[in-house]
């Protein structure tokens, strides 16, 4: 039914009527008495066929549009339905990074309380040395005492 019509370059769609159409339409208007052309019959059945055919086109532009239409709805829930994939892989993503920044948060509390450890260990360190070189002194100072004693008594029982 569409196939007199074609599209051409320039989008347009165009009638394309066959030699043979040509030629049945004129053999009607030679063929056909001169009552019935008097009358208009001729002309009628001509404007009837123009309309047929601009019914046709306008048809044929119809499916066009809906072919078009179509092909739009398909690209749009495609867009849609990468759009949504997307939207969920960002959620995921953001997820991941909120789950890394709690994790960072801990390992920072993790790490500040072992410092505080660390720098209770070196108070006591430092503590216990102080008392150590204490010892070592009274140790030194009571060896040196022992020391001048036997000096003392050596020298007295020479």
């Amino acid at each position: 039914m569409f196939d007199k019509f074609k599209k051409e370059d320039g989008g347009e769609m165009t009638q394309e009527r066959s030699t043979d159409e040509q030629n049945i339409m004129k053999s009607k208007d030679f063929s056909s008495n001169e009552t019935v052309g008097e009358i208009g019959i001729v002309e009628l059945m001509g404007k009837r066929a123009k309309l047929e055919e601009a019914v046709d086109y306008v048809g044929l532009m119809i499916k066009n549009l809906k072919d078009k239409r179509t092909v739009l709805e398909k690209d749009i829930e495609e867009e849609s339905v990468d759009i949504k994939n997307l939207k969920e892989k960002l959620e995921k993503v953001s997820q991941y990074i909120e789950e890394e920044n709690r994790g960072i948060r801990e390992l920072t509390q993790k790490r500040q309380q072992v410092e505080n450890e660390a720098d209770e260990v070196g108070s006591l360190i430092n503590n216990l040395r102080d008392k150590l070189s204490g010892i070592d002194r009274i140790i030194d100072n009571e060896g040196t005492k022992v020391k001048q004693i036997k000096e003392s008594r050596e020298s007295l029982e020479r």
